[in-house]
């Protein structure tokens, strides 16, 4: 590009004396403003070179940069970490962060985030108290353990629990447990980290109580009991029972410890619940809070006094204590299962145990809204969707949704519903864009019609 072209794309200093951008200063600031404003004449710049055309007008150059900067600011205001409406029908989406809270979760939350809080302070005594404490009673009173302990995440409490109790010593675990979790996050590495040498015993698929005794010696600190609560192993298998293990620890004076995974307070679809483990006689039970419990994440983690109050004193419970906030949140979710009401008031509950014949409902009225547009085509299909999150392996539940046909194809719906403001989540399948109604929260039906609406009048331009 020649000089003389290059002096015609406008200056910094002379973009920002214009009337418009000088107001977009004032509401955005003149430091972001200059920054947009250099970028956006950089990618001019860039767009001319790559394409070899010629710099239009000045009218032009500054109404196109004016757009791109208004939509340089805004994308700076537009959070990154914000809602988004799942349409997947997948309840404990990973990616989208697992479970939805409850409606007295998020509003204990609001309350402890408001201001100040009695996290550890005592107004009964005016002296400091014990974050544990508030949720410590409701743990013991629904898993019948002896004592409790809650953590930032199941991982942090199975590495306090190692790191406190089989430091230096060897713990006994089936080959057919050692689990990778979401991440690459693996049971031998956490292991490793947590002080503990390894001791693997039987096979993949199989693994006996005698596996177990025969492979513990003077060295043996734990038997270790992985539920595998991300996959499945089906066929020529057997593993030992809780209970063999829990009989094979005690008669040697070692511990038995159980991670859960997912973490089912009650029965739910053939789930092991964390109070069976506790009644097998698990010395420490550790699960986690935003899986089948359906709270926020946390590590948690039940069993015997002695064993919880050597975690507590360990300087690792510090550095993996809960927060306020999610303490808050999982203290308001426990009380909905001491209350019985956690079946209608935890989303993740009541999205898994609602007749089919209620998403049925749901999708036949998305499907009327879209069938309403022109040129749209909506069908009503049956489906089934996972639980997701690593949990519940190979239990599909039945369900509906909702395929699309769109004049703009299903590519460019999909993409024009995960860019918008509030993002929409979806599916495609065989050239349709599936919306799943499972999942959805009071006010996404509305929303998600209110959306299509709007592409569609869009595309119709």
């Amino acid at each position: 590009m020649s000089s003389e072209l290059w002096r015609m794309i406008p200056q910094v200093d002379e973009v920002l004396r214009r009337s418009e951008f000088v107001a977009l200063g004032l509401s955005h600031g003149r430091v972001s403003v200059t920054l947009a404003v250099r970028q956006a004449i950089d990618e001019l710049r860039n767009t001319i070179l790559a394409q070899n055309e010629p710099v239009p007008p000045p009218e032009g150059v500054h109404a196109a940069l004016l757009s791109r900067v208004t939509a340089i600011l805004g994308a700076r205001l537009q959070a990154s970490l914000r809602r988004v409406i799942n349409c997947t029908g997948i309840p404990l989406h990973t990616n989208l962060g697992r479970a939805p809270l409850a409606a007295s979760a998020i509003e204990a939350v609001v309350q402890a985030a408001t201001g100040y809080s009695t996290l550890e302070y005592d107004v009964d005594t005016g002296e400091r108290g014990s974050r544990q404490s508030h949720v410590r009673a409701l743990l013991v009173e629904l898993t019948k353990a002896e004592s409790a302990l809650v953590v930032n995440n199941n991982a942090g409490a199975v590495l306090l629990a190692l790191s406190a109790l089989a430091n230096q010593r060897e713990v006994v675990v089936s080959r057919g447990e050692l689990v990778e979790v979401g991440g690459n996050f693996r049971i031998p590495e956490v292991m490793e980290q947590g002080g503990a040498e390894l001791r693997e015993v039987g096979t993949t698929n199989k693994t006996y109580a005698a596996d177990y005794e025969r492979a513990i010696t003077a060295r043996t600190a734990a038997l270790l009991k992985v539920h595998t609560s991300n996959y499945q192993v089906v066929g020529f298998a057997a593993a030992a029972s809780r209970e063999q293990v829990v009989e094979v620890a005690h008669r040697h004076g070692i511990l038995a410890i159980e991670d859960l995974g997912s973490g089912a307070l009650v029965p739910l679809h053939g789930e092991p619940t964390v109070a069976e483990a506790v009644a097998a006689g698990m010395d420490i039970v550790t699960f986690s809070g935003d899986k089948l419990l359906g709270g926020p994440q946390a590590g948690i983690i039940v069993g015997k006094k002695e064993c919880i109050a050597r975690l507590e004193k360990h300087p690792l419970a510090r550095a993996l204590r809960i927060d306020k906030l999610t303490l808050a949140a999982l203290l308001a979710t426990l009380r909905l299962y001491r209350q019985g009401e956690q079946d209608e008031q935890v989303p993740l509950l009541a999205m898994l145990t609602k007749d089919p014949a209620h998403y049925q409902s749901e999708a036949e009225q998305l499907a009327a809204a879209i069938n309403a547009l022109p040129a749209w085509r909506a069908e009503v299909k049956p489906a089934h969707a996972q639980v997701g999150g690593g949990s519940l392996p190979g239990k599909e539940f039945a369900g509906f949704v909702v395929a699309i046909e769109s004049p703009i194809g299903c590519v460019a719906l999909e993409q024009r519903l995960r860019r918008r403001a509030l993002p929409i989540v979806a599916r495609i399948e065989k050239g349709r864009v599936l919306v799943d109604p499972r999942c959805l929260l009071a006010g996404d039906r509305e929303e998600v019609i209110a959306a299509l609406e709007a592409i569609a009048a869009e595309a119709a331009l």
